[in-house]
């Protein structure tokens, strides 16, 4: 029995940052710019085989349909391809932010943004309320 508990004490447990403990220590910030750096890290990866995809696929479709098909299929993943070269920039500004200590802290109130919200979004600027605020504000002007 001995033996099984000792086992148990040396087996890593994952680390989940929490909100019983400070805010934006050191463990926090590490793990925030793993997690970072590994969701770039995929979206590079998938990049790369997109490219490579699109070089081997300029063969040239004889039927009028495929031809349409490919070229739709292609312009679809440029533009998701766009859409994730502008994630990487908010990425890179996300691991800025840790280096000089303001990661996690809202833009407008200087409030802490929160664990949780940083789990679901970890390039957030804005804290929830924030957000919401902004959000309103611009469906206000877009409706006017």
């Amino acid at each position: 029995m001995a033996a099984k508990g000792a086992r148990e004490a040396t087996t890593p447990k994952v680390y989940r940052p929490s909100e019983d403990e400070p805010f934006m220590n050191e463990r926090q910030r590490d793990y925030f710019r793993n997690k970072l750096l590994a969701w770039k890290e995929e979206i590079l990866s998938e990049a790369r085989s997109t490219l490579s995809s699109l070089q081997e696929d300029t063969a040239a479709l004889p039927d009028l349909a495929d031809r349409a098909t490919s070229e739709t299929d292609r312009a679809l993943e440029l533009r998701t391809r766009d859409r994730q070269r502008k994630l990487i920039s908010k990425i890179d500004e996300a691991i800025r932010r840790i280096d000089e200590g303001t990661y996690g802290y809202c833009e407008e109130t200087g409030e802490p943004i929160g664990v949780s919200r940083l789990e679901a979004r970890p390039i957030a600027t804005l804290s929830l309320e924030a957000q919401e605020r902004h959000e309103r504000r611009e469906r206000v002007h877009r409706d006017e």
